[in-house]
């Protein structure tokens, strides 16, 4: 019989309320981060250890315990760092008066640990002639079809594509803005701008720059859905069939499908448009910044990674095109 997971400690409930409140971390990443935290304290229990009382020692031999159960490096560093913001907050904690007699942190005992070195895994991006086929495609079918579900998708995959969105910033987006407190858009686009704002990670907005052809194919999709009968109305950019904000799981399918019908030889999924953006306007542009702020990403070490796929663009452009790449056939 499978036992409920043991409650959590009232000073980790209270961190996580914080994160949720006032740092507004998403639902996603406040559940991971529980699931970390619950996974410190049952191993602080295994061993009878006190919470407030773990060291370092304890840290370094419970990394090495998850590192046995063959849990990746990645993961390990996820957990590792939950811990970490723990016990800083712990510390933080310590020195407020109302708290010194219940805490007594001197160092965070996670301060220089460090999970086990991982391989640089790449993000898979589309090449440029693979992600023209994948919007021309879509937009054939629009063409040919013009029906609800080819029209938007249409529209959907141009600005997927045309400005690096995450998916649900994409499925966020309002066909106009909404200020009124209980329905406060999420995202709007700003048609005589062509732009798009939307609300990212930690509760931080952007404006991103929308393409012609995607404006063009956004302009088709509004009319199309301006023309839906009453009944399907929704204030959402992108509806179902029954007029509903889309499901991430209609778009994954829609476009793994599309792909297929483009003929691409691989898996496409929506964050692989996000990747594609990001390398194809580095490679044009190697504008590094600017691609981060696109992106939303807070931090620029994020963003470098699309450096090695540009690299990797111009090592294979090298290859093709120099006389001297390949070793000469004896």
């Amino acid at each position: 019989m499978k036992h409920p997971p043991p409650e959590l400690a009232p000073l980790a409930q209270a961190y996580l309320h914080e994160l949720h409140v006032l740092r507004q971390l998403s639902p996603h990443t406040i559940t991971a981060y529980q699931h970390d935290l619950r996974q410190l304290q049952t191993l602080a229990q295994d061993d009878g250890i006190d919470l407030l009382s773990v060291s370092n020692a304890h840290i370094r031999r419970w990394a090495g315990r998850l590192h046995a159960k063959n849990r990746s490096p990645r993961s390990i560093a996820r957990t590792l760092s939950a811990w970490r913001g723990w016990f800083e907050w712990l510390g933080r904690q310590s020195t407020a008066k109302k708290d010194a007699s219940k805490i007594n942190l001197s160092a965070n005992p996670v301060a220089d640990v460090k999970a086990p070195k991982r391989n640089q895994v790449l993000p898979k991006a589309l090449s440029v002639e693979q992600a023209i086929a994948l919007v021309q495609q879509a937009q054939r079918e629009a063409f040919e079809n013009k029906d609800l579900d080819s029209i938007r998708d249409a529209a959907l995959i141009e600005l997927l594509y045309s400005s690096g969105l995450r998916l649900s910033e994409l499925l966020g987006i309002d066909a106009s803005i909404s200020h009124d407190r209980k329905q406060e858009s999420a995202g709007w686009l700003d048609w005589e701008a062509s732009e798009v704002t939307v609300l990212g990670k930690g509760g931080k907005r952007r404006s991103i720059p929308v393409g012609v052809p995607a404006m063009v194919a956004l302009q088709a999709w509004l009319s199309f859905r301006q023309a839906m009968p009453l009944k399907l109305q929704s204030r959402a950019l992108f509806l179902s069939a029954k007029g509903l904000r889309l499901a991430p799981r209609t778009v994954q399918t829609r476009l793994r499908t599309l792909a297929i019908r483009a003929g691409l030889p691989t898996h496409v999924h929506p964050h692989m448009l996000r990747h594609s953006f990001a390398s194809h306007v580095l490679q044009s542009s190697h504008d590094l910044r600017a691609v981060q702020e696109m992106l939303g990403h807070a931090s620029i070490a994020s963003t470098q990674i699309y450096t090695a796929l540009d690299f990797q663009h111009l090592a294979q452009a090298y290859d093709l095109a120099h006389p001297r790449a390949k070793p000469s056939k004896a």
